[in-house]
């Protein structure tokens, strides 16, 4: 049951949350002060510090005294390993958040062969060839090709549980040749050849 003092917490959060997408903050930005949020909001100051103090518990800001508050890279406070602590704490979790990062980056290279973008493939590919580069690595590039914004945002904070529970190592079943052949099966278009390929680089089937 939604209570009114929740409500108000709720769109105190949204109104941050707008804050920073109108403006285009990131991390290091400002946001607006306790008392600035209170009079725009119309609420009590004690309501927009419960807020603050939540989203500052997370890692999310940050405020230091007589400057103000500031957005964080949540990344830097392990977040990701705390929740994960407790949302990846059986095999089934594991298993589940495994299979939706394969299905995002399904979807990325299903729009990847339906796009034009062979120069960029072709840089990639060269960029396999001539140095030493990670399955992350190269997944990060090629759902960034997918050009959709929002399949990147999902599969990158998804991605980052898949990288606690292989413990940062995510290269250690994508050998250089299967990761250059599935780059070539990607300007060549060859779809059956693209997923028979992402299969060899798989992570799921290094699940204990």
């Amino acid at each position: 049951m939604t209570t009114p003092h929740s409500k108000v917490y709720i769109e105190i959060l949204r109104h941050i949350r707008a804050i920073i997408a109108e403006k285009q903050l990131s991390y290091g930005d400002k946001i607006p002060s306790e008392r600035e949020l209170a009079e725009n909001l119309k609420v009590g100051r004690s309501s927009v510090r419960e807020a603050l103090r939540a989203l500052e518990l997370l890692g999310m800001i940050e405020t230091r005294r007589g400057e103000g508050t500031f957005i964080k890279d949540f990344r830097e406070h392990n977040l990701i390993e705390l929740l994960g602590t407790f949302i990846l704490d059986d095999t089934k979790a594991i298993k589940d958040v495994i299979k939706m990062n394969e299905l995002l980056e399904k979807n990325a290279l299903q729009l990847i062969l339906q796009s034009d973008i062979n120069v960029q493939l072709e840089e990639l590919s060269s960029k396999v060839q001539d140095t030493e580069i990670t399955r992350f690595e190269l997944m990060t590039e090629l759902v960034k090709l997918a050009n959709n914004f929002l399949l990147y945002r999902i599969w990158n904070v998804l991605n980052e549980y898949v990288s606690f529970v292989y413990k940062g190592d995510q290269s250690h079943s994508s050998s250089k040749k299967h990761l250059a052949m599935l780059l070539d099966a990607l300007i060549k278009k060859d779809h059956l050849e693209v997923f028979i390929q992402y299969e060899a680089v798989s992570l799921k089937e290094n699940v204990e």
